[in-house]
């Protein structure tokens, strides 16, 4: 945020986000989680009810995960993305994981 490089925050909240829903699968099953960066596929597998107001954030940051990884139109891009529009990206996220370390990955 500091250096706004908001397509790369973007970028690494949807990471962040994968990353603990596979840990959570991970969790649940033997062997790897799948290979996918669909976090509403992930959440399914998982079993997760989230809120309505989770459920839009991740189906918003979910369409993001292509976009953020290979720019095509990174000015157009770069627009999208302002401090306040990313700021809320980070809080969500942030929020979203809190939530799921401790409902979903407690005592592991």
């Amino acid at each position: 945020m500091k250096s706004r490089r908001y397509i790369y925050v973007v970028f690494m909240c949807h990471l962040a986000l994968e990353k603990t829903l596979k840990a959570v699968l991970s969790g649940m099953q033997e062997g790897l989680p799948p290979y996918t960066h669909n976090l509403n596929k992930l959440v399914e597998l998982a079993g997760i009810s989230l809120s309505d107001e989770d459920q839009s954030f991740i189906d918003t940051i979910n369409l993001q995960s292509v976009p953020t990884r290979y720019p095509e139109d990174f000015k157009r891009l770069a627009k999208e993305f302002s401090r306040t529009v990313v700021g809320d990206y980070l809080r969500n996220t942030k929020r979203i994981i809190r939530w799921l370390r401790k409902n979903t990955l407690q005592g592991k």
